[in-house]
């Protein structure tokens, strides 16, 4: 298996089932063992997204998030450059899994974790390709409290057939794995107070996507 080297920048692809690039956000390594790739950026770094996507983020409108899962279904979307916002992030993403464990900082710390159900990652020659699969679980800084988000566009892009029955029985099997992490304490959450008190380096270089992208 080809391995990223520590400091490398690397791309994320979302890939719909037609080939075409659902978005793209550029990453720092941080670590690439065979247990987890582990990404991490912050406010700056460089994206696109679906228009209707990124009108979504933009406005905060959810009907626009709507649309953009229409477009999904029909394989036809513009991409518009953009830009990660907000918070720094830290994501671990294990071979083979159909999840992501994220965390999201502020200048607070750790605001919340944040597992995206997702396809297992393909690597590419600058970095990896996956699909999300709209589901998400947001659990509390200290993993007392959890809940799941954006069911109902779930079962929206599930009626779209934007996820296939194998598919939906593989995000079930990683919910009752993710549930089952977090009770035992495994993966990153065996090493939460050290992922709380992560914070992005100021030296770091922005992560930017390729030229020409």
């Amino acid at each position: 298996m080809h391995t990223f080297e520590v400091g490398q920048t690397v791309v994320r692809r979302d890939v719909h089932r037609t080939g075409r690039v659902w978005s793209e956000h550029a990453l720092r390594v941080l670590a690439d063992t065979d247990q987890a790739l582990v990404t991490a950026c912050a406010p700056g770094a460089e994206t696109r997204w679906p228009d209707l996507y990124a009108k979504a983020r933009t406005a905060g409108d959810r009907a626009a998030r709507t649309e953009a899962f229409e477009a999904m279904a029909t394989g036809e979307w513009d991409l518009a450059d953009g830009l990660w916002d907000e918070t720094e992030l830290r994501m671990w993403k294990p071979p083979g899994a159909w999840f992501s464990i994220n965390a999201f900082y502020t200048s607070a710390g750790l605001r919340n974790w944040y597992v995206n159900f997702e396809h297992p990652t393909t690597r590419t020659a600058d970095g990896f390709d996956t699909f999300d699969l709209a589901v998400d679980l947001v659990i509390a800084p200290d993993l007392r409290r959890w809940e799941w988000k954006d069911e109902d566009e779930y079962a929206h892009a599930r009626r779209l057939g934007i996820i296939s029955d194998t598919e939906h029985q593989a995000v079930d099997a990683a919910r009752t794995q993710i549930l089952a992490m977090l009770e035992k304490r495994s993966g990153p959450f065996a090493n939460a107070a050290s992922w709380a008190s992560w914070q992005w380096e100021p030296n770091w270089p922005t992560p930017r996507l390729p030229d020409g992208r």
